[in-house]
């Protein structure tokens, strides 16, 4: 079999590696971060560790280029919209010597950068929530008087700002807030949008997951958002495989206008002022809870190697309901970091566990990857717990 060679060792990763490699595809992984803990999977053949493709982007191409001997005829599978935009830039040389596993950058360059992506959606009729992109000061102080605080201040380019400031977006109360964070972003080079906020809690947000080709959706599956990592504004920690057919049509319409092929993560926020979903992102690429759709019965790495492979087309399968997925080191930090503010009770907190589920990392099979990313957040502890105690110039603890 042809070996699939994943750019990245995070969550996302993790997740098609263990559903590859269980189909008996021999898995290479290419990391590059701290945080990365796929390529201690036991599922993964070789490992290699690459320069950053981001702040390294044409030495990343250089190693893929110099592995394609190695490699030939193998699976590129981005697993970060860093690796998506790298590959997808050099897309005609590589494509040379392996099989790729995204679009090329004229398809890509309209979801990774949002504001076209907002863009596509108000032509096309999908709904978005009110979103402007301002050029300067004026257009803040000006936009200010038109929005109800609190709204958001978010990237054009998520993995661009998500390097840069280390979240996805940032809440703000008043225009001065929103000047700060633009005057930061703009300092870093880095393009902001100011958008509302769409009420309503975790659960609100939901993923639309399918796979795309000549425009037509061959196989779909729909999961809601449990708990978020951070609440309100982060990624999913807890997910919930869930039939929500109202994010169907949308989903399918603003991947056809992309002119999306493959594999794609559609986020959508239901309105609690209108009960209307709402676009919120597309993430093209497989996402962090990979192993949710896998677990209920659609494998969906390995849909997508057989039909570049074989040129076997996917074909539409039912999905189970009602079957949890678990970042349970996220779930566990956030639950004791938000809990007065989140304000669950116990048995809520305790439901995902007791009943079906599937853990993002945790897997007493493979369990490697687990101890990894505990060690990480060990550090990652530490370091802060050290900077807090660390006085500061006027010998104060800050």
């Amino acid at each position: 079999m042809k070996p699939a060679i994943l750019l990245g060792g995070y969550t996302n990763n993790l997740g098609v590696a263990r559903s590859l490699g269980s189909m008996g595809v021999p898995v290479i992984m290419v990391h590059y971060d701290e945080r990365d803990m796929g390529h201690v999977s036991k599922y993964i053949k070789d490992s290699i560790i690459a320069p950053h493709p981001e702040r390294e982007e044409a030495q990343f191409i250089d190693l893929l280029m110099e592995c394609s001997d190695r490699f030939k005829g193998g699976v590129l599978f981005p697993g970060s919209d860093s690796t998506v935009v790298a590959v997808a830039r050099h897309k005609d040389k590589l494509k040379n010597h392996y099989i790729i596993a995204c679009p090329e950058w004229s398809i890509v360059s309209q979801y990774i950068d949002k504001k076209q992506t907002y863009a596509l959606a108000e032509a096309s009729g999908v709904p978005a929530p009110k979103t402007i992109v301002p050029q300067s000061i004026d257009d803040i102080k000006s936009y200010s008087q038109t929005i109800n605080f609190p709204c958001l201040v978010k990237p054009s380019q998520s993995h661009l700002f998500y390097q840069h400031f280390k979240r996805k977006m940032f809440p703000v109360d008043n225009a001065e807030q929103m000047i700060s964070i633009y005057q930061q972003a703009e300092a870093a080079g880095l393009e902001v949008m100011l958008q509302e906020i769409i009420p309503g809690d975790d659960t609100a947000v939901v993923n639309y997951n399918a796979y795309f080709d000549a425009g037509k959706p061959l196989v779909e599956f729909t999961s809601e958002h449990f708990r978020n990592g951070p609440p309100w504004w982060g990624s999913p920690r807890v997910a919930l495989s869930k039939s929500i057919p109202e994010v169907i049509e949308p989903g399918r319409k603003i991947l056809q206008v992309i002119g999306f092929y493959g594999y794609a993560c559609t986020e959508f926020k239901k309105d609690a002022r209108d009960g209307v979903y709402k676009l919120i992102e597309v993430n093209g690429r497989h996402n962090l809870s990979t192993l949710l759709a896998v677990r209920c019965g659609i494998n969906f790495p390995w849909l997508h190697y057989r039909h570049l492979v074989e040129n076997e087309p996917p074909t539409v399968h039912n999905f189970k309901t009602g079957i949890y997925w678990i970042d349970i080191a996220r779930d566990i930090g956030y639950s004791i970091k938000y809990l007065r503010q989140e304000r669950y009770s116990i048995k809520q907190y305790l439901r995902p566990y007791f009943n079906k589920h599937v853990f993002a990392i945790f897997d007493l099979k493979d369990l490697k990857p687990f101890i990894r990313r505990c060690l990480y957040l060990l550090k990652v502890g530490l370091n802060q717990g050290f900077s807090y105690l660390m006085p500061n110039k006027t010998g104060m603890n800050t």
